[in-house]
């Protein structure tokens, strides 16, 4: 049986986010990737400029196969491009990886089974040396940011998948990153639960103000969530429109059905249309 829900991440206050005055965290250039294939190159990604300033949270959205994990795999030195420039933080993708400047959380929890909540989350901390006491503090303060206080003795598989998602983000952000790189984290999880879980993200933010690069397919997440919302049109993936957001930060699920949620919805919806054509 699932262990029942806790109430969900730590909230708080955050200081005003003032893009203009943000230094830039993740710079693209004219970033194209193409992987050779038996037959013919598949163009993933064609000549990306896009700059995200420290502290937003900018959501990559576009149709099925249109790049946006390859972009986002590019910033996190997961791919490497063709052509083009990529800056993390002012330096290459593989440099801002072995200065583990960015926290990456993946479509599907990827949790050691054998492992208990509290071991998974101390994992990364381990592996860079640090002391086990140090390690198992840290742990223990990030599960209990994302409402997981109580559950470090359990086991991945006592969990229901929300719960396991909210241990995948507490692991990477167990060692402090800059920016937090997330692949349609929720795209898998049942409405309600994925809709708590946007809630949740959106307090993480609010209070401490990382940087959030989000890849998701659905519009009213993307809305939700962003300060600002890049379209990508299909293969190969261009970037079709950037929209600024006018919802004020912080937010709840109730804007939603305000009719400047819905406006910028429908701007999100036409740009993806646009792409189609």
């Amino acid at each position: 049986m699932n262990a029942p829900q806790t109430a969900g991440f730590s909230s708080g206050k955050a200081p005003v986010f003032d893009p203009a005055s943000a230094r830039p965290a993740v710079v693209a250039r004219r970033a194209s990737v193409i992987y050779q294939a038996a037959d013919q190159p598949v163009h993933a990604l064609s000549e990306v400029d896009l700059t995200i300033r420290q502290g937003e949270f900018v959501s990559l959205i576009g149709p099925s196969g249109c790049g946006k994990t390859t972009l986002l795999r590019v910033i996190a030195d997961l791919e490497p491009i063709s052509s083009g420039e990529v800056l993390v933080n002012e330096m290459s993708p593989s440099e801002a990886r072995e200065r583990r400047a960015y926290g990456y959380v993946f479509q599907a929890p990827a949790l050691f089974p054998w492992r208990t909540v509290l071991a998974n989350v101390m994992l990364p901390l381990q592996i860079m040396g640090r002391e086990l006491s140090q390690c198992e503090a840290i742990a223990r303060e990030q599960l209990a940011r994302v409402g997981l206080a109580g559950f470090e003795k359990k086991y991945p598989w006592q969990l229901s998948g929300g719960m396991q998602q909210r241990v995948s983000i507490a692991r990477a952000l167990g060692f402090e990153p800059k920016i937090l790189m997330m692949d349609e984290p929720f795209g898998a999880l049942d409405e309600i639960t994925r809709d708590k879980l946007n809630e949740q993200l959106q307090q993480l933010w609010l209070r401490e103000q990382r940087t959030v690069v989000f890849v998701t397919h659905s519009i009213a997440e993307a809305v939700y969530l962003s300060t600002r919302i890049v379209v990508m049109s299909p293969r190969p993936g261009r970037i079709v429109k950037v929209i600024d957001s006018p919802l004020p930060f912080e937010r709840d699920l109730s804007m939603r059905d305000t009719p400047e949620f819905a406006r910028l919805a429908q701007e999100v919806r036409e740009a993806l249309a646009e792409g189609h054509h």
